[in-house]
């Protein structure tokens, strides 16, 4: 069974950092492609960034690129989203997703599978 466990959200003030934890298990983790998609009140799910476990290829949206940085430690199958200069329109719920790695982002951030979101809340 996957198993995507998501943690690290919480309240921070404008200008902090947070950082996100997915812990994966259920599947060959060097062969996925593990992403974070966010979704705010009132807002459609949108992309945040991704990482593929299998050559370190990453993906980050372009309202994200220099904030915030994606890794993976394949030996603990974990990805951290270190996420920092905070803003209020980054608010939102957090969802840790996985799929087999495509071998480029071309179809966008593989969510076959997702777990449950952890809040991320901004304040101004």
């Amino acid at each position: 069974e996957v198993q995507l466990q998501a943690s690290g959200g919480g309240l921070v003030q404008a200008g902090g950092s947070l950082r996100l934890s997915c812990a994966a298990s259920g599947f060959t983790f060097d062969d996925y492609a593990i992403g974070w998609y966010r979704q705010a009140p009132g807002k459609e799910r949108e992309a945040v960034s991704c990482i593929s476990a299998s050559d370190g290829s990453t993906f980050y949206r372009d309202s994200m690129k220099g904030r915030f940085t994606i890794s993976s430690d394949n030996a603990k199958n974990t990805v951290y989203l270190q996420m920092n200069s905070l803003k209020p329109e980054d608010t939102a719920v957090y969802y840790c997703t996985a799929g087999p790695w495509r071998g480029s982002y071309y179809y966008g951030i593989p969510d076959d599978y997702s777990g449950q979101g952890t809040l991320v809340t901004v304040s101004s």
